[in-house]
């Protein structure tokens, strides 16, 4: 199924969860998942199901000085 990722179009798999992306994007350290302008708690990413048409977007958190 299509998403909007970070504004793009991206393909996912039916039924795939936040954990999911996570893994297939092998996104590290800290981050802040959005989906349909509703903020996403780590708590809810192994139960968050995305469905078809969903806008995500995610923002890395970077160090810097």
């Amino acid at each position: 199924m299509k998403v909007l990722l970070n504004g793009s179009s991206y393909s996912i798999e039916d039924n795939c969860s936040v954990v999911a992306l996570i893994k297939n994007l092998e996104l590290n350290g800290k981050y802040a998942i959005e989906i349909n302008q509703t903020i996403i708690p780590r708590s809810k990413y192994s139960n968050q199901k995305i469905n078809s048409g969903d806008k995500i977007e995610i923002v890395q958190a970077i160090g810097g000085g």
